[in-house]
Order: structure tokens, then sequence, then C-alpha cells
């Protein structure tokens, strides 16, 4: 009994440490993959972006695949995750979709040793190139 208990814990652990490693946004499902291009507020520049990952969207300012993200509100159109890339940085991203090309992130935390707080709008512009 002690055995199968163990093992059902285990097999717990190991499906919930699998979720914090790569959540799954009900919200990014609706997006569509290509290249995006994405205007800060405040800010003249764009910057393009080829998105396969629509997870991509929430470490704007942290590399990619080093962070651990934990879900905090998870909807059909909107979500937020808090994120820690170890001696990178940290942060948190709340994301709401208007439509399946047309995105709002809002993302705030520490990259580089220091604070960050952007507002960006993402428009999708067609295939990646």
């Amino acid at each position: 009994m002690l055995r199968a208990l163990g093992a059902t814990a285990a097999m717990m652990t190991a499906g919930w440490a699998g979720a914090v490693q790569a959540p799954s946004l009900t919200a990014l499902g609706q997006l569509e993959a290509g290249e995006w291009e994405l205007h800060e507020r405040g800010e003249t520049s764009m910057r393009r972006l080829c998105v396969q990952d629509m997870r991509q969207f929430l470490h704007l300012r942290h590399p990619a695949g080093s962070c651990r993200d934990f879900v905090v509100s998870d909807a059909a159109e909107a979500g937020s995750v808090t994120y820690d890339c170890a001696a990178a940085g940290n942060g948190r991203t709340d994301i709401r979709i208007e439509t399946p090309r047309l995105v709002q992130i809002r993302t705030q935390g520490i990259a580089g040793g220091a604070p960050f707080s952007v507002e960006v709008e993402g428009r999708r512009i067609g295939a990646c190139r």
C-alpha cells in the first residue's frame, strides 16, 4: 500500500513539475503563428519577431527556454503568468487577446539586474520570412 501511494505521489509530482515548465494558457491557443510586429507603448520603433511558440510572448525581456513559468490566471481571452529565470531575473506577464492577430501584453520584472515595465501591442503581419 505504501509503495502504491509513493508511486502515485511521484507521478503527481512529475506531472506538476512538467506543467510548471510549460504552462498552457488557453488564450495563447487563439493566436496565429507567424511574423509579429511588436510596438512598445511610448516608443516609435517596432520590433519584429517570428513566433512559432506563442509562449514567446510571455518572456519578451528574457532568453527563451531559460525560465520557469507559474500560471496566475487562465481564461479564454486573457491570462497571467509569473516566471523565474534564475540569474537572468524574473517577471510577471499579463496577456489579453483581442483577435487571433492582435494581442496586448503588459510585462514587468527584473532583467539584467534592472527593473522593467512595458506595455506592448502585437500584430501578426504574415508568415515568417
